[in-house]
């Protein structure tokens, strides 16, 4: 049986940014969570969420510098009447930093699970956003908002609820307000997948049935 390729991967370097904290227990395992500030290209930070075992996590403290090997997760959390989805890169490995690599590289292979919403910028810069259902053990699925751009934001947007897609890109945070019930404003933080290249994926069923005409 040949291994299947991993449908979820990231590898973020950067300054922890918060204090590191205690989050919950989950199966008598201590879990601790941070912010964690990634440069890009340009001067700006995005800074993710990370969610580590008390293993992982020692003595890490702010403003340390690492490295984090891990998965982009999910899980719904109680807002009111509602619920949030709540988005944390869930660390399998944390270590030193290395040099000249990329410190923001992701990849996800999962399904669109809602049709993609594609729109231009009053620049005329089109987008095109998507949420990818991206399987892992356990009978698990994390939900991914991912945002397309340009040429690729093209490729997605007439794409079936169904399709299976393999991306490539980064993770990105960026602020936005929300208007509450009450009528006031709060700032908030997102999180999502930036895509910056896009794969078809065939179902198996596809390809059999296409190598048999």
């Amino acid at each position: 049986m040949k291994n299947e390729k991993p449908t979820n991967t990231v590898f973020l370097q950067g300054k922890i940014g918060s204090d590191v904290e205690y989050s919950h227990d989950l199966y008598g395992e201590r879990f601790y969570e941070f912010k964690l500030n990634v440069p890009r290209l340009s001067e700006h930070l995005d800074v993710i969420p990370i969610t580590a075992a008390e293993e992982l996590v020692g003595k890490l403290k702010k403003d340390d510098y690492i490295s984090v090997t891990g998965q982009f997760r999910s899980f719904n959390r109680p807002d009111g009447e509602r619920s949030r989805l709540i988005l944390s890169v869930f660390a399998r490995e944390i270590g030193e930093p290395h040099e000249d690599v990329n410190p923001n590289t992701a990849e996800l292979i999962g399904y669109i699970c809602k049709p993609p919403i594609y729109r231009t910028t009053p620049f005329n810069r089109e987008i095109c956003d998507v949420l990818l259902a991206v399987n892992r053990a356990y009978a698990k699925s994390d939900y991914i908002p991912c945002i397309a751009w340009g040429k690729n934001a093209r490729l997605i947007k007439n794409a079936p609820v169904g399709q299976k897609l393999d991306v490539v890109g980064r993770i990105q945070s960026r602020q936005y307000t929300k208007r509450l019930d009450s009528g006031e404003s709060e700032q908030r933080t997102a999180y999502e997948f930036s895509i910056g290249g896009v794969e078809f994926v065939q179902r198996e069923s596809e390809v059999a049935s296409t190598s048999d005409e």
